[in-house]
């Protein structure tokens, strides 16, 4: 089954009715299937935690209130969730987890006494669309239900809520897994988790809410039957996608989610964007990434973030580009790592090179094998061919650093800049030991260990550096 875009889109406009539309994301559980100590909703998802997704989707719908349930790594999750939504949310906490039910207690002040549609949603169902949320609500709203449930048809149900109806086909009750009768979990007809709810009814339904199952929790798909009982209406919604509404409960869901993800995201790569993957099967891309036309992506490149590639650029087997920006006809060779960094167009990388901690690329400048920039910025058209640390370094235009060059910046205590002016030549094998400045249009000899700043112009050489003769006669 194909996979489904993650709603990336504009704020959708709120819908136009009396009854406003508040969200309630449950996020508390540890997910102890997923074998962590991690709480589940902080599992990463195309590089980002699955509740990102589920934030995103909640915010698109343009809802008065997002109210948060969190519980295990209350701290970090809360921290998740505001990278996405910022103050839009606000959260509740669940001390003891004591079932779904228990769960949406925790909220209890913030919506008891409100008029408002809630919509129920769970922290670790990335795939949610708007779209399907938004017939929901729709439904929910035009019935007049006190509560309406997403249900979708899965041909192996097992350890999911059945969806029981009666004879003409209306709901009765959700019964779980673990309480089902053998006829009953031959249904195939399962709850997503997914709810609306009349606030104020389904508060007063909670208050009545027993923990009278197997597990000894609060279930909350105790609920609908309660209103049910009360002579309210409760609507299911069955939905076509078991897909979109499914959570992640495993290692083992994460990475087939994780595998849909990248398929659909390089699928609309090559279709819309005119991007060549020579191997897509053996290729990653994250879905913030943005990747130009004319590209062309060789087997196992691994695109993560929020990277930004232009077009007309040739990525090598073996590179890893995190949260950075390549302009145009930029080539990055075999195996390179380039993380929070830039890369200007006509510029040419690697192989096994690595650029960290923002460095740039100018225009037309050349970085090649074996060579490390962190945090440094190399000149339009200047060159680093072999072997080098340039770290902490300002290096100008025009500029060639000869091999197994070394940027001294550490002093066992604190980082020192470099500053290399345009069109200087530094030997091969040159220390520079920061701080420390090299003139405009001067030479370092090979094996030279520069201590002190060098005059434009002029030759230096010797351990440690001294001036040897001017190269430019003033006049």
């Amino acid at each position: 089954m194909e996979s489904r875009a993650i709603e990336k889109g504009p704020l959708l406009q709120p819908r136009q009715t009396n009854q406003s539309l508040d969200i309630l994301i449950l996020a508390a559980g540890l997910g102890t299937r997923m074998k962590s100590g991690r709480a589940k909703v902080l599992h990463e998802l195309g590089g980002l935690p699955l509740i990102t997704y589920v934030c995103r989707t909640a915010r698109s719908l343009g809802p008065g209130k997002i109210c948060v349930v969190v519980g295990h790594q209350a701290a970090e999750v809360e921290r998740a969730v505001r990278t996405e939504v910022g103050d839009a949310a606000e959260f509740v906490t669940q001390t003891e987890q004591r079932g779904t039910g228990d769960a949406v207690m925790a909220a209890r002040a913030q919506f008891e006494n409100s008029e408002s549609l809630i919509l129920v949603l769970s922290g670790d169902v990335p795939l949610i669309r708007a779209d399907t949320l938004g017939k929901i609500i729709d439904q929910h709203r035009s019935s007049g239900a006190a509560c309406s449930i997403l249900s979708v048809r899965a041909e192996n149900p097992t350890g999911y809520g059945r969806i029981v109806r009666d004879e003409n086909d209306q709901f009765v009750r959700i019964v779980e897994q673990k309480d089902a009768s053998s006829e009953e979990q031959k249904i195939k007809e399962i709850n997503s988790g997914i709810y609306c709810f009349a606030a104020r009814k389904l508060f007063a339904a909670l208050k009545r809410v027993n923990p009278s199952n197997k597990q000894g929790e609060f279930y909350l798909t105790d609920v609908p039957q309660i209103l049910l009982s009360d002579g309210e209406k409760v609507d299911v919604y069955l939905h076509g996608d078991a897909r979109e509404v499914s959570g992640i409960n495993t290692r083992a869901e994460l990475a087939e989610f994780e595998n849909l993800l990248r398929r659909g995201t390089i699928r609309k790569l090559m279709i819309e964007a005119g991007v060549t993957f020579i191997d897509p099967s053996r290729t990653y891309v994250s879905a913030e990434a943005e990747v130009g036309r004319d590209c062309i992506i060789y087997p196992d490149v691994s695109i993560e973030g929020k990277t930004t590639i232009g077009e007309n650029c040739e990525l090598r087997s073996g590179t890893r580009i995190t949260n950075s920006r390549l302009g145009n006809d930029v080539i990055v060779k075999d195996h390179c790592v380039i993380i929070d960094s830039e890369v200007e167009s006509n510029c040419s990388v690697g192989p096994f090179a690595h650029l960290r901690m923002n460095t740039l690329l100018e225009e037309g400048s050349i970085v090649g094998n074996f060579v490390e920039v962190k945090k440094s910025r190399l000149g339009r058209g200047s060159k680093s061919m072999h072997l080098t640390y340039l770290g902490d370094a300002t290096v100008g235009q025009r500029t060639n650093i000869g091999a197994g060059t070394v940027t001294c910046n550490y002093d066992g205590k604190e980082k020192h800049p470099t500053i290399i002016e345009d069109d200087v030549r530094i030997g091969s094998d040159t220390m520079l030991v920061a701080p420390v400045r090299v003139g405009r249009g001067s030479v370092t000899a090979a094996g030279s260990v520069v201590t002190e700043d060098v005059p434009p112009d002029t030759l230096v050489a010797g351990v440690p550096a001294v001036l040897k003769k001017k190269l430019k006669q003033t006049e």
